[in-house]
């Protein structure tokens, strides 16, 4: 019991930062980016290898591609990044010495982990490495869950890879496995013996539930739902269908007001969004990307508060409302406001004591009055005053911690 006490307690430290960074990019990127189809494009197409491995000579990225990431990354208000060291087609973006399949022996001819790592450092960003388990290239990915000699050499390879990832670029934050296919169980993977290493290595990294153990968090996929109730999770979503570079149109990206709900949703829910890039080839970022998140990233400034550190979960707590939606901090509740209602804005069914209110952007206080089953909030701007995208949060500040209760009836009059 003590063991699991400790065990907890050390999680719970490890886990913090995460808690309240609330909001980070993914960046999808390797040779399939060339071919612009989807990452899968090998799969769905059935490439062979012997075709597919031509693109490794292919790809020349320009400099530094990474900054540029970790530079719109910052400017959006995201904490921290998850990058695709190795994707499902095999080609590792590292110095590996595990196979000549990577970017230094092949056509970039850098270490591009090492750049998007020291791109991180540089702005402040945690770093998190995306590995795929499943491994299209590899003669024995498939194979080794027929032949236990195809496994033993496929699993000293994955281990030695990973070994690379953990050892030789300095603190790492965040581990995140993708796809254990073929192998149908942890033991089979030796996924305990992985992940104890990955932690002796770097004792405080963590470490997402995709290589068939629960570990640190879940990851539920293109959708905002916490898999399990009191289970740290972190929604990953595209931005626009795919998670490698596509040509979409532009009504198929997500818009401004889109990603904002996804973060309030987040946040109302404990969790945290992974938002995808896919960048372009040479590594420039869609511009499409770029003009969101920049918008992103004005919003957050303002209302970053709304968002970051460990919030409580809404539900339970608070119901829909026909204008917004709320995320709640102790006796603080935000009410983002997506459907301004002019001049002034009723909520229904609140319970506790409101002491202040006011917008939270600029922080001019708004006058209310509180009755039994309504608070009114009076004297607001005739327009939302959020120009970025028309979501105006107000801070709800009470003396305990409030909730709402409505029901699907209303009050009679007598």
């Amino acid at each position: 019991m003590d063991k699991e006490i400790d065990a907890a307690k050390d999680r719970a430290k490890r886990m913090q930062w995460w808690h309240e960074a609330r909001f980070g990019m993914f960046v999808h990127w390797g040779l399939y980016s060339q071919l612009g189809r989807h990452e899968w494009v090998m799969n769905r197409e059935r490439i062979p290898v012997a075709e597919y491995e031509r693109l490794a000579a292919t790809w020349k990225p320009k400099p530094q591609p990474a900054r540029e990431w970790a530079r719109l990354a910052k400017q959006a208000g995201m904490k921290y990044m998850v990058m695709t060291t190795k994707h499902h087609e095999g080609f590792c973006l590292w110095d590996t010495k595990m196979t000549d399949y990577n970017a230094v022996k092949c056509g970039p001819g850098r270490d591009l982990v090492a750049e998007y790592v020291e791109a991180c450092r540089e702005f402040g960003l945690r770093i998190g490495f995306y590995y795929s388990l499943m491994d299209w290239h590899h003669p024995d990915g498939a194979r080794c869950a027929k032949d236990e000699k195809s496994r033993r050499r496929f699993l000293d390879f994955t281990q030695g890879l990973v070994r690379e990832l953990m050892t030789n670029y300095g603190k790492i934050d965040v581990l995140w496995y993708d796809v254990s296919w073929p192998l149908s169980s942890p033991a089979l993977w030796e996924s305990g013996k992985m992940n104890a290493m990955a932690r002796q290595l770097q004792p405080h990294v963590i470490i997402n539930n995709r290589s068939q153990l629960d570990e640190d968090f879940g990851t539920p996929e293109e959708h905002i739902n916490p898999e399990q109730a009191g289970r740290p999770w972190e929604a990953c979503m595209t931005f626009n269908g795919s998670w490698g570079w596509q040509p979409t149109p532009p009504e198929d990206w997500h818009s401004v007001r889109s990603v904002l709900g996804m973060l309030r949703q987040c946040t109302a829910e404990g969790g945290n969004l992974l938002l995808n890039i896919g960048p372009h080839p040479d590594g420039s970022v869609p511009q499409e990307a770029v003009d969101r998140l920049k918008a992103v990233g004005k919003w957050t400034n303002a209302n970053g508060e709304a968002i970051y550190g460990k919030a409580d979960r809404l539900a339970g707590r608070f119901e829909w409302m026909p204008s917004g939606q709320f995320t709640i901090k102790g006796k603080t509740a935000y009410y983002w406001c997506t459907r301004w209602p002019g001049t002034e804005l009723a909520l229904g069914g609140i319970k506790g004591k409101l002491r202040a209110a006011s917008l939270l952007a600029d922080g001019r206080p708004v006058s209310f009055v509180q009755e039994k089953d309504r608070l009114i909030l009076k004297g607001l701007p005739k327009n939302a005053p959020d120009k970025v995208a028309g979501v105006t949060v107000l801070k709800l500040e009470f003396a305990t911690t409030p909730r709402q209760v409505l029901g699907a009836g209303c009050v009679v009059l007598k």
